[in-house]
């Protein structure tokens, strides 16, 4: 039913001026709707009566004021508040005032109730057209029993007021209407089809009135409407009989693009919220109050990650979470901050001779022949290639998965393109350089080797994730994202403050490939293969973002996991789609921070370079005046034990029991085991020398 409909007024009584009237105002300005405000019953009274607004917002939390039942409800009959009773209580919105909840809110109420009431009153204008219109009118249900025929119908076909609407009264029908012909009307009907030609109608007389006659099903919500109508004139023989269906229940293919049109579609958390509501109808009063805090925990945008502790608990847990997993936003009180005159963007420089496996130096050779162990040293590879190790390594590997065969490309693009990614890696960051690059893709290709793992993924899956672990962190400035967000540097506005430095790896990785043929390992592949590629690669990257750490990891457990540990048979699980993405997401995540499972000679060095870069970040934040990320990393009294012990407790171990349950890692497991216990004996033996004597 297609309506007009005026600027939808509404109407907030709020007794106090706050940050939900205000949320609410916004969301009716950004929605088009004509807003007023009430602080009292009697001006909410006055304004409705003047405006008889289509929406009411009533505050409830500050009884004090005013009590908001009594004022829908109130004990006297008077005509002036019949309609507020008419209209009532019909939904409950928990505090909230986020500006887009308030905004969505009121869309759905829009196009939910409001919407409904505006039909119904157009339905009663639509009916009282009816009655005086001078055509006949008949409405009947798909069963042939009438439900409404007008004055005019009842006039012309020779019956009394009221004498058709008794109980299960039938459309008359005329003899004159061949078995066949009704047979090829009702199969139009039921497939949704139109129907023209020559149809009788009877009279109560028995007289038989020939008309040209076409019949237009209409689909309503849910299915075939209960209703059949149709109109005619008999006193023009070129008049058209419209058959209307409304409603029923039979569920028809052809129905289901109207209803979707028609329908509000749900999230699933929606459905699980709508579920409870109905619960609490029906529930004691300590369940249905338990069952509200279960919502107002369901209705927040963080439901994997939990919620950080005090400060007072362990500074040094808080701090590296709140630094690694927020976006800076939350300590700022404007964009004060602009970066200084420092190029976060990389310009790569000349390109040397492209490198052949038959090229390496036999040091570096020698020095890469356990590269295919967990204990591998990439440090020493470090050394040998003058910090160059993600070309040497990423020619070895790149060649053991037949990544040129796969990509149709030669070998020399693809040793064009590993130089040139890995100069566009800073060789001055402490940590974010071409070493840890090239530790992530050891890691990678070492899980890829992984006998689940393999069953899981499929050749390009491997391409793409060996291809993401070497461009994951490209160009990295040596800062976090917080910091990039409070200095209000490009990359953040580029990307709204969103995911900023994965966003730019990605985007760069991509530019860097495509820009020139001589490094474009992606010129050869079919167009549907490379944006397969493309959106597993930037998948992946963008799951090392670590605000998103704990939905990672709790889908994967959720998804992979539990359903592993019950089911005997588990192929459909490790080959679903949207399975093999959780897969790929886990995989480079955990190669991405799996410093604290290496041996402990790496996992000790991997610390110390982290630890610098964070202790650089805070002196630039010192000197720039801008809000300090992560106070506990400061060079003078910064506890390097304390934080790694904070960091395996709160993001290392329960994502590697994950991934070792999946992926069967016994070598790294002890590994983190020996390590934990390393950190925990130096933060002890350091509590102990601060200890005074005893006496």
């Amino acid at each position: 039913m297609k309506l007009y409909e005026d600027q939808l007024q509404v109407l907030l009584v709020f007794a106090k001026d706050d940050a939900q009237s205000h949320s609410f105002c916004w969301a009716c300005e950004r929605a088009g709707f004509r807003c007023n405000v009430a602080r009292t019953p009697e001006a909410a009274l006055e304004s409705f009566q003047e405006k008889n607004h289509d929406l009411i917002i009533i505050d409830h939390r500050h009884s004090r004021y005013f009590d908001a039942e009594a004022l829908c409800r109130p004990d006297r009959e008077e005509a002036t508040v019949m309609p507020l009773m008419s209209a009532g209580f019909n939904r409950r919105y928990v505090e909230n005032s986020n500006m887009m909840a308030c905004y969505n809110e009121l869309i759905q109420l829009h196009h939910g109730e409001i919407r409904a009431q505006i039909k119904l009153r157009a339905c009663n204008a639509v009916f009282t057209a009816l009655e005086q219109s001078q055509d006949a009118i008949e409405i009947s249900s798909e069963d042939h029993i009438i439900q409404y025929v007008n004055p005019a119908y009842e006039c012309i076909m020779g019956y009394q007021r009221g004498e058709l609407l008794k109980e299960n009264t039938e459309v008359p029908k005329s003899e004159k209407n061949k078995p066949d012909l009704l047979d090829n009307i009702s199969s139009c009907i039921h497939r949704g089809k139109e129907w023209q030609g020559v149809y009788y109608a009877k009279k109560k007389n028995g007289d038989s009135v020939q008309q040209n006659v076409k019949m237009t099903p209409v689909v309503g919500q849910g299915g075939w409407a209960a209703f059949l109508s149709f109109c005619f004139n008999v006193l023009n023989e070129g008049c058209f009989q419209i058959f209307l269906c409304l409603a029923g229940s039979s569920q028809r293919r052809h129905s289901s693009m109207a209803r979707i049109h028609s329908m509000t579609i749900e999230a699933p958390i929606t459905k699980v919220i709508n579920i409870i509501n109905a619960a609490q109808e029906s529930s004691p009063m300590p369940v249905a109050e338990a069952l509200d805090r279960v919502l107002e925990i369901l209705r927040t945008t963080e439901l994997y990650s939990p919620q950080f502790g005090t400060k007072e608990e362990d500074p040094h847990t808080n701090d590296l979470v709140g630094g690694l997993m927020t976006d800076g936003l939350r300590r700022l009180s404007g964009n004060e901050y602009i970066l200084a005159t420092k190029q976060l963007h990389h310009i790569p420089g000349h390109l040397t001779t492209p490198l052949s496996l038959n090229d390496i130096p036999p040091c570096i050779a020698q020095t890469m022949e356990n590269e295919d162990s967990w204990d591998f040293d990439i440090f020493n590879l470090e050394s040998a290639t003058i910090k160059r190790p993600l070309t040497y390594l990423g020619l070895k590997i790149f060649s053991r998965f037949s990544v040129c065969e796969f990509l149709s490309c030669p070998e020399a693009t693809l040793r064009s393109w590993l130089q040139s990614i890995e100069t566009n890696y800073h060789s001055s960051n402490s940590y974010h350089n071409s070493t840890h690059a090239a530790d992530v893709l050891h890691a990678t290709a070492y899980f890829l080797r992984k006998e689940r793992v393999k069953q899981s993924l499929d050749p390009i899956d491997e391409v793409a994730a060996l291809i993401a672990a070497a461009v994951h962190d490209v160009d990295h400035p040596g800062r976090t994202n917080s910091f990039l967000c409070n200095a209000g540097s490009e990359l953040a506005i580029l990307y709204n403050d969103t995911a900023v430095l994965e966003s730019h790896h990605a985007a760069l990785a991509f530019q860097i490939t495509t820009r020139d043929d001589k490094c474009n390992i992606f010129k050869n592949m079919e167009r549907n293969e490379y944006r397969t590629l493309r959106q597993a690669v930037i998948d992946m990257v963008l799951a090392t973002e670590m605000t998103k750490h704990f939905e990672h990891v709790n889908k994967f457990v959720n998804s992979i996991n539990k359903p592993l540990a019950t089911l005997e048979e588990n192929g459909s699980i490790l080959t679903a789609p949207e399975n093999r993405i959780l897969v790929k997401r886990m995989l480079i995540k955990c190669a991405d921070i799996s410093n604290p499972c290496r041996p402990l000679e790496l996992c000790i060095e991997w610390a110390g370079r982290i630890s610098e870069e964070y202790f650089a970040q805070t002196d630039e934040e010192k000197q720039q005046g801008l809000p300090v990320v992560m106070p506990v990393f400061d060079r003078n009294t910064c506890s390097i034990p304390k934080s790694q012990i904070s960091f395996i407790d709160y993001f290392i171990t329960d994502m590697f029991d994950a991934w070792d349950a999946f992926a069967d890692l016994p070598n790294l497991m002890q590994h983190l085991d020996n390590n934990f216990k390393y950190w925990k004996s130096l933060d002890e033996k350091k509590l102990r020398s601060l200890r005074p004597p005893l006496e």
